[in-house]
């Protein structure tokens, strides 16, 4: 079986795909973070217990940094829509650390048997580890 080289025009077609399907998982994590930070932020710490258990075993300052951290994660996953040039390198910062979050709660919640958020967790490092992999080597 021999190995076909791709043409230019097919080289920059599936670059185009690949950066709309970034694009929308980008997208899709900054509007799921964006919400479960305000959540953090917003919701009295009596409702969050009932939603997960994790919050009533740490203070409700973790909690409310958790939320902030989220919030500016999220928004810097959209920062090249503002300026390409300067936006990459926070969007690979932003991407790495939600990774990174996401990673670290995944393990609290399967720990606290929190099914629901567990798999949560797992599908958003599925959404997330493809746009950290393909934006750092574009930034490079």
């Amino acid at each position: 079986m021999a190995s076909q080289a791709l043409t230019t025009s097919q080289a920059r077609l599936n670059a185009s795909y690949r950066n709309l399907t970034l694009w929308t998982l980008q997208g899709w994590i900054a509007m799921f973070f964006v919400a479960a930070g305000y959540a953090k932020l917003a919701e009295p710490m009596d409702t969050l217990t009932q939603l997960m258990r994790w919050p009533a075993l740490v203070s409700t300052e973790l909690v409310r940094g958790l939320g902030v951290a989220e919030v500016v994660l999220a928004v810097l996953m959209l920062a090249p829509l503002v300026s390409w040039k300067h936006g990459r390198p926070l969007l690979v910062v932003a991407a790495a650390g939600l990774l990174g979050l996401e990673t670290v709660m995944l393990g609290v919640h399967a720990l606290g048997m929190d099914v629901g958020p567990a798999i949560t967790n797992a599908i958003l490092i599925a959404m997330t580890a493809p746009v950290l992999w393909f934006r750092a080597r574009e930034a490079r």
